[in-house]
């Protein structure tokens, strides 16, 4: 049960502008897609990520339906993707027909491990799938010299990734498509919404067409044809009105709210590092080479059996943790839709033994002590220790 004083997972950041926008859509005449903020909160979107076109979709889960589409997928073509992931990455691809792939991640990151995706590519595979865990970006260099060498396209699944770079490129600008999402879990929301960046100027014609329902409205709205008509499939994928102008007003403080979610995200870094080291735990770690966005913070606990307590522990104590996802590859839908090349043994470990903790750009400093005593506050049974001194996740504590 919780409680009013607990210290929640998460919270969405309450903007300043967003008030006063809905306020002004709600007297103006316009409160379906494609309207003033829209375009306000697109062009903020291409800013932040360099990507040539950016189109604002009902979810990030719709944004990745629209990338299958593009690709035109279906039966019997395959697409490779990190069985640690967000399940719409898979249902946008067995919505097609298409066989999901599942690979092993890379177990300093949770990010697709590339060396499996080289190895899992056939006759059939159109597509890889990749996401940047915590905003902390995939091996793209490695990841284009595969596609380079095979041709095939990336969609990049950038839900965590927003204002991140791998050096002085910004994450959403790798794939040939991308996805931001925009729930209200994320860095900057919009309640329920996403966006689908087209960094393929061949495709994004196509993409407005699918967007809007299969029609060419939105070049009859340019004055481009004289009336529109349904053209090709599509769905109805636009984010409304109301809903950009909340994420209008986020983009606005996207400085802010980043400012804030990383005083929290290093406050955890610095002040659980001993514990850390006395308890056999390993800290979310990040590469010189890359800026992440403080989406998350977790803990790598020694065991599974750790991790139990630990979340047990936390909530004893006022303190909402919790876990991730659930390896796709063991999900009932993966196990009908996807196949592996063999057991995913770097994703399982992975999902068993994270903890996230809380982090939100409201958090007070009160709020971030209590999680930070509450953590150490916990020690790890003696057998867990033994087993981490003995089998210490070198790989882990590298970069």
């Amino acid at each position: 049960m919780r409680h009013s004083d607990d210290v929640v997972f998460s919270r969405p950041f309450l903007s300043p502008a967003e008030i006063p926008n809905l306020t002004a859509v709600s007297m103006s005449s316009h409160a379906h897609g494609d309207g003033p903020f829209t375009a306000s909160a697109t062009a903020r979107l291409i800013a932040l990520t360099g990507a040539p076109n950016a189109l604002l979709t009902s979810s990030g889960t719709h944004a990745l339906e629209m990338a299958s589409r593009l690709l035109d997928l279906g039966p019997g073509d395959e697409v490779i993707l990190p069985s640690f992931t967000f399940p719409s990455a898979a249902t946008a691809v067995a919505t097609t027909g298409a066989t999901c792939v599942f690979v092993d991640i890379d177990p300093a990151s949770g990010n697709i491990d590339v060396a499996q995706v080289d190895e899992a590519i056939g006759p059939r595979t159109r597509a890889i799938s990749v996401m940047s865990y915590g905003g902390v970006a995939v091996d793209f260099d490695a990841l284009h010299e595969i596609t380079g060498r095979t041709g095939l396209s990336v969609i990049e699944d950038n839900a965590h990734g927003l204002g991140g770079y791998l050096r002085d490129r910004p994450l959403g600008s790798f794939g040939r498509l991308a996805m931001q999402s925009f729930h209200d879990t994320k860095n900057v929301h919009s309640g329920e919404g996403g966006a689908l960046l087209v960094n393929d100027a061949e495709l994004f014609q196509r993409a407005e067409i699918i967007r809007e329902k299969g029609t060419n409205r939105s070049r009859f709205l340019r004055g481009e044809v004289d009336k529109y008509t349904w053209v090709d499939e599509g769905s109805s994928y636009l984010m409304s009105e109301y809903g950009a102008a909340v994420l209008d007003s986020q983009l606005q403080s996207f400085a802010e709210i980043q400012t804030r979610r990383f005083a929290v995200w290093n406050a955890y870094a610095e002040h659980l590092a001993d514990w850390a080291d006395a308890q056999g735990v390993t800290l979310m770690r990040v590469p010189d080479d890359r800026t992440h966005t403080a989406h998350l913070f977790y803990l790598r606990m020694p065991t599974h059996g750790e991790q139990v307590r630990m979340l047990s522990h936390l909530r004893s104590l006022g303190v909402v943790g919790t876990f991730h996802y659930v390896p796709l590859d063991t999900a009932p839908a993966g196990l009908r839709y996807g196949r592996t090349l063999r057991p995913l043994t770097q994703s399982k470990a992975f999902s068993e033994e994270i903890v996230r903790l809380p982090l939100w750009a409201g958090m007070t400093d009160g709020q971030v002590e209590r999680v930070l005593a509450a953590v150490q506050s916990f020690v790890v049974e003696p057998q867990s220790l033994l087993a981490a001194v003995e089998n210490p996740r070198d790989e882990v504590r590298a970069g």
